[in-house]
């Protein structure tokens, strides 16, 4: 590591640490010219990841674009504030797992739906209506009596009002 202060590249480590979970090391440095300190930070480059479109466009793989549309479903629903986050990271870490460098967006797609079915109905039906561009009710009602059939959720009846 090249020392920021006179420019010679033989530096020493004095001290490393992990920092996010092991993901950053972080590591303080001395020069042996100018006794200079500083600090640098190693984390791993992750493999580029790219998502093949419906219509065969590839775009490269965008974490903060999937958390935001898990986000937008599971508005105002009853998760943790951090729900989207952590499925975006779990839907992120399987793709990467999986070991190919193209991924196609019916997949992310899926995925995300599974993430949002686990957490919470609702926000699963409100993914699904625009992920699966429902062109009616009845697709609508389809998607629902499939929920609740795979949950066997019965439907709670409202008392009638005098």
């Amino acid at each position: 590591m090249r020392c920021p202060q006179c420019g010679v590249r033989d530096t020493r480590v004095v001290d490393s640490r992990d920092l996010e979970e092991s993901a950053v090391i972080r590591r303080r440095r001395e020069c042996p010219s100018c006794s200079a300190r500083f600090t640098t930070y190693e984390r791993v480059e992750a493999a580029r990841l790219v998502v093949v479109k419906r219509d065969g466009t590839r775009q490269e793989f965008d974490r903060d674009k999937l958390a935001d549309g898990l986000a937008k479903a599971l508005t105002r629903r009853p998760v943790a504030d951090d729900a989207a986050d952590r499925a975006a990271d779990e839907i992120e870490t399987e793709l990467r797992s999986s070991g190919l460098s193209e991924i196609p967006s019916s997949r992310v797609g899926a995925l995300a739906m599974d993430k949002l079915r686990a957490l919470d109905h609702i926000a699963y039906i409100r993914f699904a209506s625009v992920y699966q561009s429902f062109e009616d009710l009845e697709d609508l009602k389809r998607e629902v009596d499939s929920l609740m059939a795979e949950h066997a959720v019965t439907p709670k009846k409202k008392g009638k009002r005098a």
